[in-house]
């Protein structure tokens, strides 16, 4: 079964930097453009970044300057380097993928991220 796998949450310290990764699992199709979204308790889900796979990007403004969105497409990975973390940023993330030459279209399992004042 072709899966999104996400790795790199945790707790932190404001201040402090964490790098998630979205990683194809079970297929051989090419991620296309793919975006970072979050979900805080009793808030709606956001997009945080958004990578095509030329690698044209475009943020939320909140992490603007903080977070950089980034892809290996030979390794059909994104990746999502967030530094300067503040706990308004405290949220589970996820992976949403879109794949060439396929309408099929996929969430990761989330990752929670944490950030301590």
């Amino acid at each position: 079964q072709v899966q999104l796998v996400e790795s790199g949450g945790g707790l932190v310290q404001a201040g402090g930097s964490l790098r998630l990764s979205c990683a194809v699992s079970g297929s051989t199709f090419s991620m296309d453009l793919v975006g970072w979204y979050r979900q805080a308790p009793g808030k709606q889900r956001e997009l945080v970044a958004r990578i095509s796979r030329g690698g044209y990007t475009i943020y939320v403004d909140s992490v603007k300057g903080r977070f950089t969105i980034s892809r290996d497409n030979a390794k059909n990975t994104v990746f999502l380097q967030m530094n300067s973390l503040k706990p308004e940023d405290t949220a589970v993330y996820y992976c949403n993928t879109q794949f060439v030459g396929s309408p099929m279209n996929l969430w990761g399992q989330g990752t929670q991220v944490i950030v301590s004042s």
